[in-house]
């Protein structure tokens, strides 16, 4: 006589199929007997005073108006008053007579900014105290006409 084609685990397999196959159809009489309001509302986010994301909407009273022309897009022009003196002073951080480039330290914000030998009017060695202009350079701002103060 043949042996039953069914094995252990052809019959465990089967009963792990059932209980799936029940479980999603209880799960599915589950979501239709309590419905979930699910819409545009609950995808709706909202912003408070602080840029904080919210679920509550914003209070009106706490709204301010801005006007149109108020608002700039990218760098902010330059006032006159930024221009008053364009020669700053500082100190030589690191000066390469060989190669002819290095740099200066400004004082008020002791920033460092590349120096070219083409751009001195006169030798500079480390450590001195010089007076220079910036100009934009292709890497960034570069002191130029560079004196010894």
């Amino acid at each position: 006589m043949g042996k039953s084609q069914e094995t252990f685990s052809k019959k465990e397999k089967e009963k792990k199929r059932l209980k799936k196959r029940q479980d999603k159809e209880a799960k599915r009489e589950e979501r239709k007997a309590n419905p979930k309001k699910s819409g545009f509302e609950d995808m709706i986010s909202y912003v408070d005073e602080n840029g904080n994301p919210s679920d509550t909407p914003p209070d009106p009273s706490k709204k301010i108006e801005f006007k149109l022309e108020d608002i700039e897009l990218g760098v902010p022009k330059r006032t006159k008053e930024e221009d008053v003196n364009p020669i700053r002073s500082g100190k030589v951080e690191f000066f390469n007579d060989e190669k002819g480039f290095g740099f200066i330290k400004e004082n008020e914000t002791n920033e460092k900014f590349f120096v070219h030998v083409s751009s001195l009017t006169e030798e500079i060695e480390e450590n001195d105290k010089v007076s220079f202009e910036l100009e934009q350079g292709m890497k960034g701002l570069n002191a130029v006409r560079v004196k010894k103060i």
